[in-house]
């Protein structure tokens, strides 16, 4: 497949020779996959759902691996996500907004009120609303930590199944935003977010990770779709082996590391020159499974925070981040670059 060329369009932030500069880095990156619909049909219902019932999945925690963490998926009433800690009674439930976003250190924590009542690693979670085309759901956790599963995140996805999709009596809401629009970095990296054409409800993905390591440099494009999100859902994320080497070591001194549940079966780990563990996501002998993490269960996780609806249209992702995401998410929203999808 021939990359294609994407529009830079107004810039959000960074500078127009930075983000130049990465788009030539990232145009001569070719693409190891492409999934792609030409049918134009829209692969998910188009009425607004939410889970037909209750269903759980349970791991180590992500930073107490000691302790047992469950995730439990049910019906909500109410319109979009929500994170309902269920050790905290008296707390309201943290609606699944970029608006509520605590820290996107690490990874991307969610907060309501009282600063306890929290849940990070969020984005393997919230990734689900886009990824499988739910628009009313709640999830209930019994502390701040979710669970590291072996599988990446499909032992949700298996839940949500169990769970059901339903239909409610009511048309899902679509947004877009109303020109290209394009975020600059600070390492090389760029998002740009690209509006559908009218009526036009599907969402592209073109995502592009380039790493000094084993996993290197990797692409591809896809058409958001259940069989998509499915196959890119099974990604572990991924950590560098001095990390892990870390994790097992000096950083047990520290108490943001010391009781990390990482092991050699849930995340996928990288050195220089090899992997330490056995990758997943082959494709022509190479895994994929780093860019198919960064393409769903983090990209999508981000665009899901978006309060207004589904998003349709393009996005491009190339080296960027959790950082990035939630800050051109939040200036979509902030500067009312996003609309309501036109009709046909």
């Amino acid at each position: 497949m021939i990359p294609p060329q994407y529009p830079i369009g107004r810039l959000v932030a960074g500078s127009e020779s930075a983000v130049r500069a990465a788009r030539e880095r990232f145009q001569d990156q070719p693409i190891d996959l492409a999934l792609l619909d030409e049918s134009g049909k829209y692969p998910f219902s188009a009425r607004r759902t939410t889970l037909g019932g209750v269903a759980s999945c349970s791991g180590p925690g992500t930073f107490r691996g000691s302790e047992r963490s469950t995730l439990t998926f049910g019906p909500s009433s109410n319109p979009g996500w929500w994170i309902d800690r269920a050790d905290l009674p008296d707390q309201f439930p943290i609606g699944v907004s970029v608006r509520n976003v605590w820290t996107t250190a690490r990874n991307i924590v969610l907060r309501s009120g009282n600063p306890h009542n929290y849940l990070r690693m969020v984005e393997h979670i919230v990734a689900f609303r886009l990824g499988l085309g739910i628009d009313d759901a709640t999830v209930s956790i019994g502390s701040g930590d979710p669970p590291l599963f072996d599988r990446g995140n499909y032992d949700i996805y298996e839940a949500i199944m169990r769970a059901g999709i339903v239909e409610k009596n009511e048309p899902a809401p679509f947004i877009t935003v109303r020109e290209p629009l394009t975020f600059g970095g600070q390492r090389g990296d760029f998002l740009t977010f690209l509006p559908a054409e009218p009526g036009q409800k599907t969402l592209r993905v073109d995502c592009a990770v380039d790493f000094h390591s084993a996993i290197g440099r990797q692409r591809i494009v896809y058409d958001l779709s259940p069989e998509a999100f499915r196959q890119g859902c099974q990604a572990r994320t991924n950590a560098p082996y001095s990390l892990y080497l870390y994790t097992r070591t000096i950083g047990k001194i520290f108490a943001d590391t010391r009781n990390l549940g990482y092991t050699k079966r849930n995340i996928l780990i990288h050195g220089r020159r090899r992997y330490l563990n056995e990758p997943g996501l082959l494709h022509d002998g190479r895994s994929l499974e780093a860019v198919w993490h960064r393409a769903t269960l983090d990209l999508l996780a981000a665009v899901s925070l978006l309060d207004g609806g589904r998003f349709a249209g393009t996005v491009v992702s190339y080296r960027a981040g959790h950082t990035q995401d939630v800050m051109m998410c939040s200036a979509l929203q902030l500067h009312s670059h996003l609309v309501p999808l036109p009709p046909a």
